[in-house]
Parts: C-alpha cells; structure tokens; sequence
C-alpha cells in the first residue's frame, strides 16, 4: 500500500474553545470521506498528538460535507487567555493533522 499524507485527499481547519482545540478535517472528495471516516479514530489522532493533547479526543461524523471533527481536551495549556503556548488557540493542529502519514487504499 502506497503511504500519503492526509493533505494529498483532505484540507483542515482548527480553532479552540479555552482549553480544547477543534481540529476539522475535510476531504475533497467523497471516497476520501469514507477512507478518512474508517481510518482516523478518535484514538489514533490522540497518539498522534501524544506530548500536546492531555485529555480525551472526540470524533463527530459530518458526511454531508465529507468531513471529521475532533475535539481535543486539554490540549491548549488553559486557552488563549492563560496560556503560554506559542499556539494557545490551536490554529496550526489542523496543519499538524494534516501531516500524518497513511496506508492509502
């Protein structure tokens, strides 16, 4: 199986809300959507954000536009407000997620 990256099928977008980073992916198309939907748990997107993300992942399903939604708690060192993080409002995590390598088909 040949090895991608999930910008090659998806694009991103993240944001937060205090301590929890919203990490959107969305494929561009819809045989994506169902790869990324079989493929990326909650669980694996946790290990891969191990070292950032200290409380539990959440996964949302929106087929209607071919995306997944996580919720990553605990992972904004407190939120904008409080935090030290260079990134306190996780804007770069749906660049980060998008950097993961997958066995494609």
């Amino acid at each position: 199986m040949p090895k991608i990256t999930l910008k090659e099928i998806c694009h991103g977008r993240s944001g937060d809300k205090g301590d929890a980073a919203n990490v959107g992916l969305i494929a561009f198309k819809k045989e994506d959507y169902e790869f990324i939907r079989e493929n990326i748990t909650a669980d694996r997107v946790k290990k891969y954000f191990k070292g950032i993300c200290f409380g539990e992942v959440e996964r949302y399903e929106l087929p209607n536009i071919n995306a997944l939604n996580f919720i990553l708690h605990n992972t904004l060192g407190g939120g904008g407000t409080v935090s030290l993080k260079n990134d306190a409002q996780g804007k770069t995590l749906a660049s980060a997620l998008l950097m993961m390598e997958v066995d494609y088909h």
